[in-house]
């Protein structure tokens, strides 16, 4: 409990509930992973606000718990054998919270490898392919006249929903149940929408993909943990 008091990231973000895990993060698809898997696995948490903005991934109370500058990152206080743990990566922050729990990883071994394996999927392919279209279709990098970048990144969003599309073919969640590897991936579908890139891409030609997003929207705890933290 006493990292969660003296870690340097708690004079700008202090705990009202240091007992409590902490997160740091802002609403994003990397973001409510964290958010979503602290709803699902019903942990008991605080949650801080820490825009995207320079003054704050980039300020030294946020970079002494990540130097990476990147949201979410969190403070166990009871991490393992009762030592606190401060974790950032998304990814970790999902792996590290399934096995705390028990939860959402699959019911044997070969469950939690297959379940990490789409996790891993995530992290390396739909995250940062599906990020760089955003950014070529949608923001800034939608200037660049030069149609390379863009019409790369359509493509790889494509290939990749095809492979979800594929793997959920008769199935509703990507590793058989419920797990971490849907929470780190439908975020991210989600995502499309707000890029306004679904009729790009020809969302109606995955349908599987759709129903699966719509499934996970269903969940109370997703909703929940879409708007955590709240946004100003």
């Amino acid at each position: 409990m006493l990292d969660t008091i003296s870690h340097p990231i708690t004079a700008r973000w202090p705990a009202q509930f240091p007992e409590k895990i902490q997160l740091y993060s802002f609403p994003t698809p990397n973001g409510v992973k964290a958010s979503i898997t602290l709803e699902e696995t019903g942990l008991p948490y605080e949650p801080h606000l820490v825009t995207l903005a320079d003054a704050d991934v980039k300020s030294a109370a946020f970079l002494s718990l990540n130097p990476n500058n990147k949201i979410p990152a969190i403070i166990d206080p009871d991490g393992p054998d009762g030592e606190p743990l401060g974790l950032f990566e998304s990814g970790a922050i999902l792996l590290y919270l399934a096995e705390k729990t028990g939860k959402f990883l699959g019911r044997t071994k070969a469950d939690k490898y297959r379940v990490t394996q789409w996790l891993m999927f995530q992290m390396g392919g739909v995250g940062p392919m599906f990020g760089q279209l955003g950014y070529f279709y949608k923001f800034a990098g939608n200037e660049i006249e030069d149609p390379r970048p863009r019409e790369r990144y359509i493509n790889e969003t494509k290939r990749l929903l095809n492979v979800l599309n594929s793997q959920l073919d008769g199935q509703d969640w990507i590793a058989g149940e419920y797990s971490i590897a849907d929470i780190a991936i439908a975020p991210w579908l989600r995502g499309l929408d707000y890029y306004g890139a679904k009729e790009l891409l020809g969302w109606e030609g995955y349908p599987h993909v759709a129903a699966y997003l719509d499934r996970f929207l269903e969940r109370p705890a997703v909703q929940k943990g879409l708007t955590i933290p709240e946004r100003d």
